[in-house]
């Protein structure tokens, strides 16, 4: 099966071509320095970017691929949650393309792409799964199993992970999106250096506003000189305790998950996948527990396309082809 994938769901334009379980392309044309002087994604302009990008970037990896669009067998498109109007050119794009193509459209969760961008390249984790996704605007863990079924046990009553690091890195002054600066800055920090909250809650679902919150007292709370001398000195010891309170949460979640689940597998997908300390102590909790652990190719990590055609692929061979009417959806649950 020859699949082109779609992804719009936020502020990058993405599109990947996907052939029988190989990704043959995917390009993805970010906004970020777009967006990095407003501290966040502004939606109109997002949007905007959208409509420009979406046919040049579609056929950038048609190209790459080295395929013309007639021998496409469908077309899969995220069609939330996200920013409304980015979601809208997606999918009204990826309408009109099945449709002069005459071929099967596939709606796509943008979490269930994130979940199954695990698939992408071997080792593929055996089912069934317990997989965290880690992103800027999802936290929440999922128990996966074959015949593309997955069940949510746990999710984010406010901030997301990802979310949490953006807002901690706006207030210790640096760039957007803020878990790459965060994560960077950590690396010869101390994390020991702040004893930040670690909200654990009774059920497995997740909550970092406390944690953004004490921040910004921790802060707030010295005068303009000691927080000045605290950022110019300590910097990468905050970053380093902030993220230390993070991953404990996630890593406790997900011990706790496997406990509940019996599963032998775990994941660990979306964008705050990529932190290089994530990473580490999902190793360890594999170690100990005696799990496999899967995580994707950093590329893979961020909001991407071929995760789109993935999960397009497994969804349409459990019978779950999209009608011709498929609207965008921005408050999509998993």
């Amino acid at each position: 099966m020859l699949l082109l994938g779609i992804e719009s769901s936020c502020d990058d334009t993405a599109a990947a071509v996907w052939e029988d379980g190989t990704v043959r392309a995917s390009v993805v044309s970010s906004q970020a320095d777009l967006h990095e002087e407003y501290g966040g994604v502004v939606p109109e302009l997002a949007s905007r970017n959208h409509q420009r990008l979406i046919v040049p970037v579609v056929q950038q990896a048609l190209t790459e691929a080295g395929v013309d669009a007639e021998a496409l067998d469908a077309v899969a498109v995220t069609y939330g949650p996200g920013l409304p109007g980015s979601l809208l050119v997606g999918v009204s794009f990826a309408k009109a393309f099945a449709r002069g193509l005459n071929v099967p459209l596939i709606g796509v969760n943008h979490l269930e792409g994130h979940v199954y961008s695990v698939d992408l390249e071997p080792p593929r984790p055996d089912r069934p799964f317990v997989c965290l996704v880690a992103s800027g605007g999802h936290t929440e863990l999922v128990h996966v199993d074959e015949g593309f079924r997955h069940e949510v046990l746990g999710r984010t009553r406010d901030d997301a992970a990802g979310e949490a690091f953006d807002k901690v890195a706006q207030l210790f002054g640096l760039g957007y999106p803020g878990g790459p600066d965060i994560d960077r800055h950590a690396e010869s920090g101390d994390p020991t250096f702040h004893d930040f909250p670690r909200s654990r809650l009774d059920d497995l679902d997740f909550s970092f506003s406390g944690l953004k919150t004490s921040v910004l007292y921790f802060l707030r709370d010295r005068s303009d000189a000691e927080r000045e001398r605290l950022l110019d000195d300590h910097l990468d010891d905050l970053c380093a305790a902030v993220q230390a309170a993070v991953v404990d949460v996630l890593v406790d979640a997900v011990r706790r998950a496997l406990d509940e689940t019996e599963a032998e597998e775990v994941a660990v997908v979306g964008g705050v996948a990529a932190n290089s300390e994530l990473r580490r102590r999902m190793e360890g909790l594999g170690h100990d527990e005696g799990v496999g652990v899967s995580t994707p190719d950093l590329a893979y990590c961020m909001d991407n396309a071929a995760m789109i055609a993935q999960a397009g692929a497994q969804r349409l061979a459990a019978g779950h082809a999209s009608p011709r009417t498929l609207d965008a959806d921005s408050n999509l649950q998993l």
